[in-house]
């Protein structure tokens, strides 16, 4: 039987996972959940999942939940090789961290940021606290993709950890956040687009989404 994730279009995780479905190969089916909908979330949603969050992986009776987690599951249950995450403990350390900045940070910050585009009574001159977090956010992986000098986030193949941050960078795109100030995450990020046309269109369709939801604003 595929693979079920349940899952938000407009969600960046859910994007992040999507993408390493799609790239592993694996035969899946997407269960669209809508977070403003009123009703009871399914209960293969609730199933084990006391956060209530999406997305929700069910591997044939397998029930995963946290979106990095379930990166890390498909690479090491699905993966062809260790590309996607690697097996030698540098490399992997590598991979691990940027997951952590991903979820620490980058995307935590950049969410903050996009505050100011879709509440636009928030101060943006002196930079507000939100911009000023964006900032931080792109300053510290420009340091990082500088430290590394390597094609991807945590080396020269494409890993799990730029499917997250790929979709935290995504969500700047949709409010027209202007990343070129920062050209090695928009080399970066450009470079992903070119190189992984299948994946970049599931992340393009949630973005698309989400700029929905900014012009309704």
């Amino acid at each position: 039987m595929p693979i079920t994730l349940y899952s938000s279009i407009g969600d960046p995780s859910s994007l992040a996972v999507s993408q390493a479905l799609e790239y592993l190969e694996l035969e899946h089916e997407l269960v669209n959940i809508s977070v403003n909908d009123s009703d009871p979330m399914p209960q293969e949603i609730t199933r084990n999942n006391p956060q209530m969050e999406i997305p929700v992986l069910d591997d044939n009776g397998f029930i995963l939940v946290e979106s990095t987690a379930i990166l890390q599951y498909l690479a090491e249950q699905y993966g062809k090789d260790d590309t996607l995450y690697p097996k030698d403990p540098k490399a992997r350390a590598v991979v691990n961290h940027r997951l952590c900045f991903h979820s620490s940070t980058y995307y935590s910050y950049i969410s903050r940021g996009a505050v100011d585009q879709l509440f636009p009574d928030h101060p943006t001159t002196p930079p507000s606290p939100q911009i000023t977090h964006t900032i931080i956010a792109l300053d510290n992986f420009t340091t990082y993709l500088k430290l590394l000098g390597k094609k991807y986030a945590a080396g020269d193949t494409v890993t799990i950890a730029d499917f997250q941050l790929i979709t935290a960078t995504m969500c700047l795109e949709s409010i027209n956040f202007d990343i070129s100030p920062w050209p090695l995450v928009k080399n970066w990020y450009d470079t992903y687009k070119l190189e992984h046309p299948t994946l970049w269109k599931i992340v393009e369709a949630g973005m698309k989404e989400l700029s929905k939801v900014v012009s309704q604003i």
